[in-house]
């Protein structure tokens, strides 16, 4: 990708547009018109045909971001930004800071300048605090700010080449060259120049601004955190300051309604399991994820209808107790909402809970019993779990023999188009810029600027993925996207072959993208869908067997 006139990422991805998508005239689903949302359900209806619109009305969002948890970030009317100045204004060179030590405890009020330099040995700290307060409220002082020592006169003088580079830049006014810019500093330990760019950049982000803006905003943050090695903190912070379970579920449920990215998924992974399983009359689907359940019960009522009757249907729900919050409760809240629903469709139904992190999931925690055709579900999941790079557990790897070793029916993976896990730190850097711009601008033409709730969802949602990516390393950095290509090695590796997806799947998730903005595109490759935006690839969805 190109994110400046000097910094370019090449990641081997080809660019991709729609294709033609054959005709199909419906999705071998039911119609649920009708569902009562106490039940999910009510009286089962005739026919077998999904519509989009009865698909959106049923479904909600997931936990999106994988871990179960997202970032509570205050509200806008508690961010202490200042107004934003143009970034474009012209910068005096003779403004070159003498100093630049800063006290962790400085909580200074002083005005904000203009330029990239600092007016007073507090300006930079203040400004850090800024955005943090923004992200984590008033009580985040116990992260400690990076310190660091001023230069010398002889130092400045060396720098004054350097410096009027930052000035050229800043004066043109590009936030990502600058972003980038920034972030190259910092990977050569330049902080002469990293203390500049950043003072600039307080002056270009904001969180109410244009999708770039509010971007390079939590990106900003991230550089702080890497710098202050406190991304770590910061990204358990923001899961321990979550609002209330309420309130997280609708920024969540928004997100859900506003982007295709979540529906895409479930519905391409509902599509090849009820393809796999149309003559199986003992069904049993692991999933690594299950989260609120919501994906399963669009499966359910299609199984309700199917010809000769539903076969008995047995889930296994993994998931961690950092999802437990977004429920309200335990998995036995998903469990009693999908046995109340398979009961009005008078589908068989067993649940099991694997209150757990994949990581820790043995092949006893399956409850796996002979008889059954076994359907597992990868969503949104996997890139969650530490690879050869991180431990020599390799837990990405291990639990796909695992599964392997259950000789499944069929496996899905939904999956974000990232290169996140061990690119270098710049490159990754510049991944993150290109992939979440395209979904902060997706998100920009579904909600206006002034929407109240579009700073929640896009802070509790989103934020905490960013600063993660960028500010950790090892172990502690748990967003670790791949791209499909060293996903299909790696299922290859583990002896899944692919499994093909119906055309009918393919032609059902471009009726759904009707509902939503023309810049979304599908594209069928390699025996895998590919949702993007604006020819961007941003989730991918694949089978194996």
């Amino acid at each position: 990708m190109q994110t400046s006139q000097k910094h370019e990422i090449s990641d081997g991805r080809q660019k991709f547009f729609d294709q033609p998508v054959q005709e199909v005239a419906s999705f071998d689903w039911p119609p649920f018109q009708n569902i009562d949302h106490s039940l999910c359900s009510d009286d089962s209806s005739e026919g077998a045909h999904l519509s989009v619109e009865t698909f959106d009305q049923y479904c909600n969002l997931e936990s999106s971001s994988g871990t179960g948890g997202y970032p509570a970030v205050n509200s806008p009317s508690t961010a202490s930004f200042s107004p934003q100045k143009s970034p474009g204004s012209r910068l005096n060179s003779q403004s070159c800071p003498s100093d630049l030590n800063h006290s962790p405890e400085n909580t200074s009020q002083s005005p904000v300048n203009g330029s990239c330099v600092i007016d007073d040995e507090n300006d930079l700290k203040h400004k850090i605090r800024e955005l943090e307060s923004a992200m984590l409220g008033p009580d985040s002082d116990n992260l400690e700010v990076y310190n660091n020592t001023s230069p010398s006169g002889d130092q400045i003088l060396s720098e004054s080449e350097k410096w009027n580079h930052v000035v050229e830049m800043l004066s043109r006014g590009d936030l990502k060259e600058v972003l980038c810019t920034c972030a190259k500093a910092i990977e050569n330990n330049d902080m002469y120049t990293t203390e500049c760019l950043m003072t600039g950049l307080r002056q270009m982000v904001s969180v109410s601004g244009e999708p770039v803006q509010r971007l390079g905003a939590y990106m900003l943050e991230g550089l702080v955190a890497r710098l202050a090695s406190t991304g770590s903190c910061i990204y358990k912070a923001l899961r321990c300051k979550e609002p209330a379970s309420a309130e997280l579920f609708s920024y969540m449920h928004l997100l859900y309604e506003i982007c295709p990215y979540f529906k895409f998924g479930y519905m391409s992974a509902n599509g090849a399991i009820a393809e796999a399983m149309k003559d199986e009359s003992r069904v049993h689907i692991i999933d690594f994820q299950i989260a609120q359940g919501t994906q399963w019960i669009i499966l359910i009522i299609a199984l309700a209808s199917r010809p000769g009757g539903p076969p008995k249907v047995r889930i296994t729900g993994i998931d961690d107790t950092t999802s437990a919050y977004a429920r309200g409760g335990g998995l036995e809240i998903v469990g009693q909402r999908l046995s109340k629903l398979a009961e009005a469709y008078k589908v068989p139904f067993e649940f099991q809970a694997a209150a757990m992190s994949g990581s820790d999931v043995q092949l006893e925690n399956l409850g796996v019993r002979p008889g059954e055709a076994i359907a597992v579900n990868f969503a949104l999941m996997l890139h969650h779990m530490p690879d050869e790079s991180v431990s020599t557990q390799n837990h990405r790897d291990r639990l796909l023999r695992l599964v392997k070793s259950l000789s499944p029916k069929v496996v899905t993976l939904v999956e974000q188009e990232a290169n996140t896990n061990t690119a270098p730190f710049f490159n990754r850097f510049l991944e993150t810029m290109n992939h979440y711009a395209a979904i902060f601008e997706s998100v920009d033409v579904a909600l206006p600027r002034d929407h109240k709730d579009r700073i929640n969802v896009e802070q509790h949602c989103l934020a905490r993925e960013i600063v993660n990516i960028i500010a950790c390393e090892g172990p502690e950095r748990v967003e670790r996207h791949e791209l499909l290509g060293k996903w299909r090695y790696r299922f290859l590796m583990a002896g899944f072959t692919p499994y093909t997806l119906s055309p009918v799947v393919n032609a059902t998730i471009k009726s759904l993208l009707e509902s939503y903005n023309d810049k979304y595109t599908l594209e069928e490759r390699d025996g895998a869908l590919f949702l993007g935006w604006k020819n961007q690839a941003i989730i991918t969805s694949c089978a194996w067997s």
